[in-house]
């Protein structure tokens, strides 16, 4: 049956180069859009590290007041945050905040191994606003005012990729100015501060003594604060906070946003792109199909004879479709065969920065999905084959 269905095949190569051309850049686009279907799913599943239910970002405009007093002015208020009703701890932080747009990383080297990472400032509270877990050390507190190297907090990728076969706290790790650091504390877990769809990569917390940077003309990192507040906090608090800010500050302008806010807005910037491919490649592959299924109906009706004579001489109605359906799923595999070979290319190349599990796992998805494709355009051509009647069939010849 196999020998013959290859023969069939080889006999009406022309007309099925058609369908092999058409499946194999049907099973490329579908490869591509379900490696990044498959890497996003991945990273969106993996833990953030942090928890954004109930924390409220703060952003503040010292209007004006001079920035030799902005550093005691912005202590002051902390304290004073920290016994408002409805707010649990309050910590300090520069630019770039869970979800926020703005990035900061640098390179840090421990003996002979180097790698470059996420930079994050935080204040003495972060590890109860964003509910931090460590698995070695401990946190920043304000005995490390008197340190003499600048203490840090790193993530379980940044100790894998400094110090992975040791205890990382106490360990000196300088930056790309050299620049001396000291490990006082490592995170059970990865840090995304760009969101779900962020890969995992290293992190760091540093303490900094000064939160108001005295020498920062452009007031591109103003003052910010991340408010951990009670379940029941409502936009009454969020109003009494401003009010306290002003109070408290001088005329400081502020603006409360949630970080769970800023999470939807940091996921529709994500999600958009994705979107857009998705239906790019449904409508691609929406036409693929159209054209396997006129292909396949023109292919039938050109072979009315064959299939009358078959039914003539004693084939049943499901020998015929079986046959059809038979030489679609090998017109496939060749088909398959070719778009595999491209996409077993990717990962050699590091094409998209993939993972090869994320790739393998993008060929058996395309590879099934094809295979479905292509029986479903087959099936209703392959049936209306089965009942042609052989008087009629031949009669036409």
């Amino acid at each position: 049956m196999i020998r013959h269905l290859f023969t069939l095949i080889w006999n009406r190569k022309r007309a099925n180069f058609l369908l092999v051309t058409e499946i194999f850049f049907a099973f490329v686009v579908l490869f591509v859009l379900g490696s990044l279907l498959v890497d996003n799913y991945r990273k969106y599943t993996a833990p953030l590290g942090y928890t954004y239910e109930y924390v409220w970002q703060v952003d503040m405009d010292p209007n004006g007041q001079p920035i030799s007093r902005q550093d005691a002015t912005f202590q002051r208020l902390i304290q004073h945050l920290k016994s408002v009703p409805g707010v649990r701890s309050v910590a300090s932080t520069y630019s770039n905040t869970p979800f926020s747009f703005s990035d900061s990383s640098t390179d840090f080297k421990a003996g002979t191994k180097s790698t470059n990472s996420d930079f994050y400032t935080a204040g003495d509270d972060m590890q109860d606003v964003l509910s931090l877990e460590l698995a070695e050390g401990r946190w920043f507190n304000r005995h490390d005012e008197a340190a003499a190297r600048s203490p840090l907090v790193i993530s379980k990728e940044m100790r894998q990729a400094l110090f992975p076969n040791e205890s990382a706290v106490g360990k000196i790790i300088r930056d790309s100015d050299n620049d001396e650091y000291q490990v006082i504390g490592v995170l059970a877990s990865s840090y995304r501060g760009r969101g779900e769809f962020q890969e995992l990569q290293p992190a760091v917390f540093q303490r900094s003594k000064t939160l108001v940077d005295p020498n920062d003309t452009t007031n591109f990192d103003r003052p910010r604060l991340l408010i951990r507040v009670q379940p029941t906090a409502t936009a009454e608090l969020e109003q009494r906070i401003t009010k306290e800010i002003a109070a408290v500050t001088g005329g400081w302008k502020s603006a409360v946003t949630t970080l769970r806010e800023q999470r939807t807005t940091r996921m529709k910037y994500a999600l958009a792109p994705m979107g857009g491919m998705v239906l790019v490649c449904s409508f691609l592959i929406f036409n693929v199909a159209l054209g396997l299924f006129g292909v396949l109906w023109y292919n039938i009706s050109q072979r009315r004879a064959e299939i009358g004579l078959r039914r003539a001489i004693g084939a049943t109605g499901s020998r015929i479709s079986a046959q059809f359906l038979g030489e679609v799923m090998v017109v496939t595999t060749f088909g398959l065969a070719f778009g595999l070979l491209v996409a077993a290319q990717f990962p050699l190349l590091g094409v998209m920065s993939i993972k090869l599990p994320v790739y393998l796992a993008g060929m058996a998805l395309a590879s099934m999905l094809i295979y479905v494709l292509t029986a479903l355009c087959a099936l209703y051509p392959s049936r209306m084959a089965s009942t042609i009647q052989p008087a009629v069939a031949l009669r036409e010849e």
